[in-house]
């Protein structure tokens, strides 16, 4: 066992949520939930895989992270989604790292996607750096409802590490649809805090642009009808995030 706390939110997660605990649970020195209100199964499922369950009440991304980096005892944390699990390869490079001592304070990890009909990621598959294990003393999450990222502190050290996390975000097109839906509704809601703009011009530009990025910069097009459809549910999802924006815009001058 390696001195690492991970940790996951989540709520709802039944059919997902022990595919990320056994993914960490025989190597990690504790792996730590925080649910905020799951109907399922996903507590029991938790506690049975050997996790430690906390609840925390809904309040965004970033702070639901910060509640679950304050449930953790080690000094170093890794963060791991409920819809994520870790490969082999990066588990045993992950603790590699601690024999004796990690030598940066903060590593990002490569996050690839893994569609709900696949059982492995294409050679070619969409991915993204994050920052996912890291010294507590050196970064920490955000405070953002969206933006759910670790801030390093400005002395931190940054390695990247190159074993993969298997990303499944999709459980079918109806569940991306309702969860574009909300993250829409609370990025419009972020926008607004923070005084940011969007111009008016993006209702024509969004769609035509998030196509081009899903379909041939993401190389969509290499999944056949799959990619096509996944880019233009992408591209629609961008496009409603300026639409309400818009609506917003409009209800304040009405």
């Amino acid at each position: 066992m390696v001195p690492v706390s991970a940790f996951i939110i989540c709520k709802n997660e039944e059919d997902r949520i022990l595919a990320a605990i056994h993914s960490v649970i025989d190597w990690v020195d504790e792996v730590i939930v925080v649910d905020s209100g799951s109907t399922d199964r996903t507590v029991e499922l938790a506690k049975q895989a050997g996790a430690k369950v906390f609840f925390n009440q809904w309040d965004g991304y970033g702070k639901q992270k910060r509640f679950a980096e304050d449930c953790c005892k080690n000094q170093w944390l890794f963060n791991l989604d409920s819809d994520e699990e870790v490969s082999q390869d990066l588990a045993k490079e992950m603790a590699a790292l601690f024999d004796p001592l990690p030598s940066k304070d903060i590593y990002s990890v490569h996050i690839q996607d893994v569609f709900q009909h696949e059982k492995v990621a294409k050679p070619w598959a969409y991915g993204y750096w994050q920052y996912r294990l890291y010294n507590r003393e050196k970064g920490r999450f955000s405070a953002s409802p969206v933006h759910d990222t670790v801030r390093p502190e400005p002395n931190a050290t940054i390695g990247k590490l190159h074993g993969k996390v298997y990303h499944r975000s999709q459980r079918s097109i109806t569940f991306f649809v309702e969860k574009f839906n909300r993250y829409s509704d609370m990025q419009v809601k972020d926008m607004e805090a923070h005084g940011r703009k969007m111009s008016r011009l993006r209702l024509l530009t969004e769609f035509p642009v998030a196509f081009f990025k899903s379909y041939f910069i993401r190389r969509g097009f290499l999944y056949g009808w799959w990619g096509l459809v996944n880019a233009q549910n992408y591209a629609y999802s961008r496009f409603v995030r300026a639409a309400k924006y818009y609506e917003k815009e409009l209800g304040k001058h009405s």
